[in-house]
Order: C-alpha cells, then sequence, then structure tokens
C-alpha cells in the first residue's frame, strides 16, 4: 500500500497530538489536585486501597478520641485522688494527736474541729466535677455521688473507652468502688466494747468490800475467778461453776450457740480457746484469732479473707450463793430449776450486771447473788418483750435504731455466695444459714416481726416460712398478747401465674420487706385474695417504705411523720433458746462493735472516727457515752485501712491512665502510617509530576516542529 503525505500527516499529528495532550491533561490535573486519581475508572486498584485507607483513617480517629476523653477523665481522677490521700493521711495524723495523754477535753474539740474539716473538704472532692459531670458517679454523671450525710447517690456502671477493635479500656473510678469498695484481702475483725477489770485485784478479800484493791484491766494470763469474781476466798478447783453463752455467726453464714463452762483456776486464755473452737478452730487450724487487748475487751479476727459476715455476742453469769441455794445454779440456764424454760437466756433476767453493787450488798435487782458479766452493749433500745429485762442478755432481740422518721437495721445483710450486699430481687434462702432445721431449705422456719406501728400501738407477727408443698408462706398476729399467733392468717403472694403463697426458698427480701411495711403502718389485707395482698401493700407504701438501704440493711421510714412513733424488731422465733437451734439470719443485733471488714463505707468510717474524738474515747466503753463508739485507737486503725483503700484505688486509677496512655500513643503512631501509606498510593510525587509535565511539553513541540517540516516538504512534493 502507498503512504501518502496524508497517512503520515494523520499518524504523526492528529494521533500524537491527541495522546500526548491527554497525557499534558492528567499530569496538569495531578499537580492541581495533588491526587494521582480522582475517579475510580481511572486506577480501580489504588482507588479500592484508597477507599480501604481513609475508612482505617476513620475509624482510627474516633479510637483516638475516645481514648483521649478517657484519658482526660482518668488523669482528672487522679488528680482528686492525690488531694484525697493527702486529706486521709491529715486526718489520721490528727488522730493520732487526739490519742496522745497530753491532750485535754479543749484539744480534742479543736482535733475534732480540724476533723470536721477534711471530712468536708473530702466530700468537695467527692463531688467533683468536669463540665458539669461528676467524675465519681460512675454513669451517672449528672447526680452528685454524695449527699450531705455521706451517702453515695451514683452506681458502680464502669466507663469504657476503645483503644482497639473489640477491646476497651475502663477509665473512671465508680464511687460504689472508691466509697464502698471490697478490698478481698482484709480480714474482718470485731471487739467487745466492755472494759473487763480484775475483780480479785479489786476486791482482795470477796467478803469485805472495803479492802483497798487495785483497779487494774484483766489479761489472758489472769484466771476465770479474776473475770468473773467470787463470794467468798477460796479458790474452787475443777468446779464448773462459771457459765458463758456465745452467740455469733462464723465467716461461711452459719450461725452457732454455745454454752461453756469453766471453773475458778481456768485462765481467761482457756475461756478464749474455747470461743475459738464455737468457730470452728481445731488444734491444727484456727478458723479465726480469740486474742485480748489492753483494756480486758475481746477481738475476734477472721482469719478467711474478704468475709464480712463474722459476728460474736457474749454473756457470762455466776451463781455467787449456789452452795446456799439447795444446789440449784441459777447461773445455768439448763438447771432442772427453770422446769419447761430450760435453754433461755432469759432465765438469767433478774441477775445483777455490776459486781460493786453485789459487794456493797446495794443491789435492786431481784436475785443481787447472780452476777451477769456483760461483754457486747448496744446503744438501742431492747425490744419490747416483758421476758427480757437486761440489754447485755440481748443479741438479736433488739430494735432496729431510731432517727427522726426512720428505723434501721444494723446488720448488713451479705450474700454467703459472694459477700455481695443483698437487693430487694434476693432470696431470703441465699443469706440464711440453711443447715438448722429442714437442712437445705427454710421450709419450717419461723420469724417474729414485733415492735409499735405508725401509730404507736403494739404489733406482734409470727412469719412462718413454708414450701409450697406444706402451703407456702404465711404470716399471723398475736393481738390480744397470749403468745399465740391467731388473727388471722394472712398469705404471702408470689407473682406467678395463678398467684398463690411463696414458697419458703423462692422468698425475697422484696417480700419480706412487704409484711414489715404492712404490719408498721397497720395497713393488712382485707381479704384472702392475691388481690386484697396487693391492695395492702399499694396503701401501706402510701404511709411508709421500707428498703434495703446502700449498705445492705434493712429500714423502714414514716412517710407522715418526721419523728416516727413506729418501733421495730425482727428476729429468729428461737432467738436466746439455746436448747433449739442458732437463729437462721440476724436483721438487728447487739453484737461486737466492727474495727476492720472487706467492706468500706468510706464516708461513715469518716464519721465514726471523727465522733470517736468528739466524745473523747481513746477505746470502747460501752458504759459512757455513746456505747458503740469504737474509740480513737480502732479509729487510728480503721483510717489507716482507709488510708490503703484509696492508695489501691489511686494506683487502679494511675494504671488505667498509663494504659490509656500507650493506647493513645500507639493509635497515633498507627494514624500517622495508615496516613503515609494512603499518601504513597492516593498523593502525587509533584517533583516527578512536574518532570513528567516538563518532559511531555518537550515531546509536544518536538512533534509539532516534526509536523511543520512534513508539512513544507508536501507542498514542495506538490508543486
Amino acid at each position: 500500500m502507498r503512504v501518502t503525505s496524508s497517512m503520515y500527516y494523520d499518524n504523526l499529528y492528529k494521533n500524537g497530538h491527541n495522546n500526548i495532550r491527554n497525557k499534558l491533561f492528567d499530569v496538569n490535573k495531578q499537580i492541581s489536585s495533588g491526587l494521582n486519581i480522582q475517579y475510580a475508572h481511572e486506577n480501580v486498584t489504588a482507588f479500592t486501597d484508597t477507599m480501604r485507607l481513609d475508612n482505617e483513617i476513620t475509624q482510627l480517629e474516633q479510637v483516638k478520641k475516645s481514648i483521649d476523653n478517657g484519658l482526660k477523665f482518668s488523669t482528672q481522677s487522679d488528680t482528686a485522688l492525690n488531694d484525697f490521700s493527702t486529706s486521709v493521711t491529715k486526718m489520721k495524723t490528727l488522730l493520732i494527736n487526739a490519742a496522745n495523754d497530753s491532750n485535754d477535753d479543749i484539744s480534742r474539740d479543736a482535733i475534732a474541729k480540724d476533723l470536721r474539716g477534711i471530712e468536708s473538704h473530702l466530700k468537695n472532692l467527692a463531688n467533683t466535677s468536669i463540665n458539669g459531670k461528676y467524675l465519681f458517679s460512675g454513669s451517672a454523671m449528672t447526680t452528685k455521688p454524695i449527699s450531705d450525710s455521706g451517702e453515695y447517690m451514683g452506681n458502680d456502671f464502669k466507663m469504657e473507652a476503645i483503644v482497639d477493635s473489640n477491646v476497651r479500656q475502663e477509665y473512671n473510678v465508680s464511687g460504689a468502688k472508691l466509697f464502698l469498695g471490697e478490698e478481698s484481702n482484709i480480714n474482718r475483725q470485731v471487739t467487745s466494747n466492755v472494759i473487763q477489770k480484775n475483780l480479785s485485784k479489786m476486791y482482795p478479800d470477796y467478803t469485805d468490800a472495803n479492802v483497798d484493791g487495785e483497779d487494774r484491766n484483766l489479761t489472758a494470763e489472769d484466771t476465770i475467778r479474776d473475770l468473773m469474781g467470787d463470794s467468798d476466798n477460796d479458790v474452787d478447783e475443777g468446779t464448773l461453776k462459771h457459765h458463758f453463752y456465745l452467740r455469733g455467726t462464723k465467716s461461711d453464714g452459719t450461725t452457732f450457740n454455745k454454752h461453756i463452762k469453766m471453773s475458778d483456776d481456768q485462765s481467761v486464755d482457756n475461756l478464749l480457746q474455747e470461743v475459738g473452737k464455737a468457730y470452728g478452730n481445731t488444734p491444727d487450724v484456727d478458723i479465726v484469732n480469740v486474742t485480748l487487748n489492753s483494756n480486758g475487751q475481746i477481738l475476734v479476727e477472721d482469719k478467711k479473707d474478704g468475709s464480712s459476715k463474722l459476728e460474736f455476742h457474749m454473756v457470762g453469769a455466776t451463781d455467787l450463793d449456789r452452795n446456799d441455794n439447795g444446789g440449784a445454779d441459777d447461773a445455768d440456764i439448763d438447771d432442772a430449776k427453770y422446769g419447761a424454760d430450760a435453754g433461755k437466756i432469759t432465765n438469767l433476767k433478774d441477775g445483777e450486771v455490776d459486781f460493786n453493787k453485789i459487794m456493797h450488798n446495794s443491789s435492786t435487782a431481784n436475785n443481787a447473788k447472780l452476777y451477769i458479766k456483760e461483754f457486747n452493749i448496744s446503744s438501742y433500745n431492747p425490744a419490747k418483750d416483758a421476758s427480757t429485762k437486761i440489754g447485755a442478755l440481748n443479741y438479736d432481740r433488739t430494735e432496729f435504731a431510731k432517727d427522726g422518721a426512720k428505723v434501721t437495721s444494723n446488720v448488713k445483710q451479705v450474700l454467703k455466695s459472694d459477700n455481695s450486699f443483698v437487693k430487694d430481687s434476693t432470696k431470703i434462702s441465699e443469706v440464711a444459714d440453711l443447715s438448722k432445721g429442714n437442712v437445705d431449705t427454710l421450709d419450717g422456719s419461723s420469724l417474729r416481726l414485733a415492735g409499735k406501728n405508725i401509730s404507736g400501738n403494739d404489733y406482734d407477727v409470727k412469719i412462718d416460712l413454708k414450701s409450697s408443698a406444706n402451703g407456702g408462706s404465711t404470716f399471723s398476729l398475736d393481738t390480744d398478747g397470749d403468745g399465740d399467733y391467731d388473727d388471722g392468717t394472712y398469705k404471702i403472694y408470689d407473682m406467678n401465674d395463678p398467684r398463690d403463697a411463696v414458697d419458703a426458698d423462692s422468698m425475697t427480701y422484696r417480700q419480706l420487706m412487704d409484711v414489715v411495711n404492712m404490719n408498721v403502718t397497720n395497713n393488712l389485707p382485707a381479704g384472702g385474695s392475691a388481690d386484697d395482698y396487693d391492695k395492702a401493700i399499694s396503701d401501706s407504701n402510701y404511709y411508709g417504705g421500707t428498703n434495703i438501704t446502700y449498705d445492705g440493711k434493712i429500714e423502714f421510714e414514716d412517710r407522715l411523720n418526721s419523728n416516727t412513733k413506729a418501733a421495730v424488731s425482727l428476729q429468729d422465733v428461737n432467738s436466746g433458746d439455746f436448747s433449739k437451734d442458732a437463729s437462721i439470719m440476724t436483721f438487728n443485733s447487739n453484737d461486737a462493735l466492727e474495727i476492720r471488714d472487706a467492706k468500706t463505707d468510706f464516708f461513715s468510717t469518716i464519721d465514726r472516727a471523727i465522733k470517736s474524738v468528739e466524745e473523747y474515747k481513746l477505746y470502747p466503753d460501752g458504759h459512757s457515752g455513746d456505747a458503740r463508739n469504737i474509740g480513737i485507737q480502732n479509729a487510728i486503725e480503721m483510717t489507716t485501712r482507709l488510708e490503703d483503700h484509696v492508695n489501691s484505688v489511686h494506683t487502679t486509677v494511675g494504671a488505667n491512665s498509663n494504659v490509656l496512655q500507650t493506647s493513645l500513643d500507639r493509635t497515633e503512631t498507627l494514624e500517622l502510617s495508615t496516613k503515609t501509606l494512603r499518601s504513597s498510593v492516593l498523593d502525587v510525587d509533584l517533583a516527578e509530576a512536574s518532570l513528567n509535565l516538563t518532559q511531555l511539553n518537550q515531546n509536544y513541540e518536538a512533534m509539532l516542529s516534526t509536523v511543520g517540516k512534513v508539512a513544507k516538504l508536501s507542498l514542495v512534493n506538490y508543486l
């Protein structure tokens, strides 16, 4: 085929021109936009990689924002806890100063004022907020965490930042952990609150009270005669004339009664060993440590970490004229003289608790020769029970504490499984000791609810816990005071369909508290139907409310009266009867004082510590002021515990901050790497593009020059 000038022109100019022009357009577009491609069709692989990298960058930016917000929150918490730790340490220093014997009451008043100032500062720190969000309220960030009374109002929700795909990091510390947290490595410790003297030293001649003696606190090496006294100067060896009645709860929630008999010549240390055995101590393994402090008070320390269940109560009794009483031993509640009432602690109700009055023949007790030894004294009034007249005899037959419109129990309801506080929905069987009665079930157990309703009238109620097979749980009333609960029997209805009396093992605290509320407000079911029962509950809630407090206690609040007339006591019907099983559970008690526990109640502990200074108490003393006051010495130890707890939480917050900072650094590095990779895929190398543009321009100019020459040659040929 003949190649014509036209064909040569078309091939050189038209095709080359279009090709170079397109390339020049692309290079100019890249230089002006800074991008290799702008549309997917230009380079599908590059476009796909870019979209993937853009998505990763977006995710990394979101993660970085989440981490950054969490880090700021955690850092602020860290700063607040620094101040917390400093303030608690200062409080401990002031308590140590208050314990110094050189301080008089005026000095301690000044120290107490400083302590109250620190308490106020700690509450302000607890309520620290950032942009209207409280640091220590959990997820309830708009709720002020600590009330004026020191009660925690937030929740225990964990706030978490996203630090990676499917990886979250906690960044807050809730007030539930800081103010009510639990340390699993802490052993519970309780102490009696009556100072014990060596009576043999105080009264060298037990037949003559006027013989001068020595005021000396009891030691573990002293004898039982030194502890319990005597009416003659003969030491009876081997005669078990001293009786001790021990009641309490072990670390596993098991309750027990123990009658211990001892002789004059046995030591107080022997008594402490017997107490230990009651808790389960063996020659090889100690379950508890039982010791005597410098004030002659008994300390019981749980060897099991993290349990809040251990309780201790004991009373002693000695019949000082047993040899002149026809052989009867009034101090032995099992003595035949008590007949059908044998085994009941109330058999000791006529005794005298003041040995000095016995020595000086000034006792007004019905049985002035029956000495009752107090170890625990409660500041709460004993329940209205005609058969209980000596406060020392009361263990769990005590009234809830009254404060204005509220009456509150003093025993925390704690789950056996994990030591956590109960809730409305918690089953009673999850707390009760099921080793009693019908083993592994509450079927057949009974509780007694007694006191005064909001109108000031007496009520006495028996709550029978029964299985569904035995008709379900009910409650009945004794309105004439004859001890027979025969005035109506009301079903405690469940929420099943159809409704019926609840099975004992399925009964919840809410259902128990409904029974309490109906009786304390005097709103009982009008009939026997479930509708009548529900209406009585609804009506009772108008007059009052019975609920679980933040620290696991049962509390009734009078909604119509600021100073309620209501009184509540709730206990096992077997309470105080050593001939029967120990109580299946305890709601309120005259027990030993808690001075160490796995559970923390931050502001309650601080308040108790400050009150020890305000009342000038160096140590617990049930016979002066507030019987439940822990004393400055114990307050120091409890503050040390708070100090350790705050430091532990502070360490956790610091660790969280470190993790968040590390995660933030890592995320920023990943973001930079991803952006760099994206840039290598999508962004133009301007130097390379500029060089390419220059080359294309030169090529274009060369092509135009060549075309011009071709065009001239063709004209000559034409001519």
